[in-house]
Parts: structure tokens; C-alpha cells; sequence
């Protein structure tokens, strides 16, 4: 924009001031209203853009929350359903504690009243050897059932090491199931083909051991003896009834005619 340039000022009058007066107005009244209106322009912008990020935060605020709400929905749930498999599990163990309990109670029922016995034959046959040429036969009877009494306490023998080692797997943090399943399948093959294994129904107690028998020693026990709870409780179980079978088969073959008083 061209300004006018400033007139001469002539002598003798006024009017010419004026003029010039009026001329700097016009531009500076210019000036202040462009002024004016971008401030009011700016401001509009500036409410604009306050107003679209008070709308930003609060949505954004609004999603946080909905997660977090969310959030605490889905743990609330996975804890309840870590407390209900907890529960689960406190009550299964409860059963098995239980069940070896009763089995543990039941098998030393059984194990005293074998005890006796034993300690009943054992009366009557000091009552049998003390009456002399009797005592001679029964003798006699016992030493013939000496081998068959070997042979039995060394399939047990057998058979203890064997779970020993089955239990061994089963505490064992490394060695494969498919392992310890075949080493079970085993047992119980043989435990059904031999004779002492049918007489003393080990197939019925070894599968009750591979259910029941989940005891296990501390993780760093390197002696493989101390796994195992109801599986030693039957072994001795086994033992005191092949001692039994010795004293029956003496006496079925004392009462049978098999063994004649000074015969060998």
C-alpha cells in the first residue's frame, strides 16, 4: 500500500493538517482490525484444539479403564479357577493319604495276624521236635522245603530290587514314563507266569503298589532305597507269607505220608 507523501504545508491554513491526519488514520484503523480478528480467530483455533484433546483424553481415559476393568475380570477368573484346581488337588491328595492309610492299616492287620501264626507253628513245632522221633519227622519235612523256601526268597529278592528301581522312575524328574510303564508291565508278566507269583496274588498288590505308591524322597537323595512307602510294607507282607507257605507244605507232606520217620 502507497502512502501519500506528506504535503508541503503552505502558510496561512489548516485544512492541509488535517488531511494528513486523516490519511494515518485509515491505515492504523486497518491494522487493528486485521489485529482483531486474528486474535479472535486464534483464540477459536485455540478453543478448538483444547476441546479436541480434552475429547482425546477422555476417550482414551474411557478405554484404559474398560481395560483395566477387563483386566481385573479375567484375573478375578483365572484365580478362581487357581483356587478351585487347588481345592481339587487338596482333596485328591486327602484321598490318597487316606486310602494308603486304611491299605497301611489293613496290611499290618495282616502282617500281626501272620505273626501270630508263625509264632503258633513255631510253639507247636517245638512241641513236635521236643517229643523226639516226631520231632525228628518234622525236621525232616522243613529241610525238604528248604529249596523251594530259596528259591521264593530269592524271587522276592528279585522282585524288590525290580521296584526299587520302578519307583526310582517314578520319582526320577528325567527318565521317560513310557520307561517306568514298561518296567511295570513286566512285573506283572512275570508275577502271573511264575507259581510263587499266583500263589501269593502278586499281580492284585503289585498293581495296587503302581496305583497307591507315590511316595518319593527329598530331589537331592541319591539312594534310591528311600523312594517308595506301601511298596516295603508289602514286601515284608510277601516274606512272612513264604515263610508260612514253608511251615503248610512241611505239614501237608508230614500229614500226607510223604515223609516216613527215618527216611530222607
Amino acid at each position: 500500500m502507497e502512502y501519500p507523501t506528506r504535503p508541503q504545508r503552505k502558510r496561512g491554513g489548516g485544512r492541509d493538517g488535517s488531511q494528513w491526519n486523516y490519511a494515518l488514520l485509515v491505515p492504523m484503523l486497518g491494522l487493528a482490525a486485521f489485529r482483531w480478528i486474528w486474535t479472535r480467530e486464534s483464540q477459536k483455533e485455540i478453543q478448538k484444539a483444547k476441546a479436541q484433546y480434552d475429547q482425546d483424553v477422555n476417550t482414551m481415559k474411557s478405554e484404559l479403564e474398560a481395560r483395566y476393568r477387563e483386566t481385573l475380570k479375567e484375573r478375578s477368573r483365572t484365580a478362581a479357577m487357581l483356587e478351585l484346581e487347588l481345592e481339587k488337588e487338596k482333596q485328591r491328595v486327602k484321598g490318597y493319604k487316606q486310602a494308603m492309610a486304611s491299605q497301611s492299616h489293613q496290611l499290618m492287620e495282616e502282617r500281626k495276624q501272620l505273626q501270630q501264626e508263625r509264632q503258633t507253628l513255631e510253639r507247636e513245632k517245638q512241641k513236635v521236635v521236643s517229643s523226639g522221633a516226631a520231632g525228628a519227622v518234622l525236621h525232616q519235612a522243613l529241610e525238604g522245603e528248604d529249596d523251594w523256601y530259596r528259591r521264593a526268597t530269592a524271587t522276592l529278592k528279585e522282585l524288590e530290587g525290580q521296584l526299587v528301581e520302578r519307583q526310582y522312575a517314578y520319582c526320577s524328574y528325567i527318565q521317560p514314563r513310557e520307561q517306568r510303564l514298561e518296567m511295570e508291565k513286566n512285573m506283572l508278566l512275570k508275577a502271573v507266569r511264575e507259581p510263587l507269583g499266583r500263589e501269593l496274588d502278586l499281580e492284585s498288590d503289585l498293581r495296587d503298589i503302581f496305583k497307591r505308591d507315590r511316595h518319593c524322597a527329598e530331589v537331592a537323595n541319591m539312594d534310591k532305597r528311600k523312594n517308595g512307602s506301601l511298596m516295603w510294607v508289602y514286601l515284608k507282607y510277601w516274606q512272612l507269607q513264604v515263610t508260612m507257605q514253608k511251615h503248610k507244605r512241611a505239614e501237608q507232606a508230614l500229614f500226607g505220608g510223604k515223609i516216613q520217620p527215618g527216611t530222607k
